[in-house]
């Protein structure tokens, strides 16, 4: 079940590659995740000392927060992933023009996943290529449905 995608990555990059990871979370933000009170839209995946982080993901503590912590809402968490898919990634990702980015958060048996993937930036001209064919199969969509 989906907790949250990043609609805008679609947009900006091509996607080659899926990976799932897991992060590592503390108590308030898995709480707020269960409520809805997360933001992948500015996030993005960087590598530091062979490891895996994500970043600017914006978590919002929700006001039942303990006392005693104090929340930071866009810390770096560590992703979690086998060392030979890390160590992929890793090659893949210092190829030219390739990034990582993350694309959903969901559950998976009860636990937190987020779907990482490899991606390539698209140019202007490719974006507006890609809202072309989005328009035209909704409006072959639409014709089909009249028929």
């Amino acid at each position: 079940m989906s907790i949250i995608q990043n609609k805008k990555a679609f947009y900006d990059y091509f996607i080659e590659d899926k990976y799932e990871a897991g992060v590592v979370f503390e108590g308030w933000e898995v709480k707020s995740i269960r409520a809805g009170r997360v933001q992948l839209k500015e996030a993005y995946v960087i590598v530091r000392k062979s490891e895996l982080y994500l970043i600017g993901c914006h978590i919002s503590p929700l006001s039942t927060a303990s006392t005693h912590i104090n929340p930071d809402p866009i810390r770096t968490r560590k992703l979690l992933l086998h060392a030979e898919e890390i160590k992929r990634l890793i090659g893949k990702a210092e190829r030219a023009g390739y990034t990582l980015v993350p694309l959903d958060m969901h559950y998976k048996a009860g636990k937190i996943k987020l779907e990482i993937g490899l991606a390539k930036g698209k140019k202007q001209h490719d974006k507006r290529e890609s809202e072309k064919e989005k328009e035209w199969t909704r409006d072959r969509q639409r014709l089909l449905r009249m028929k």
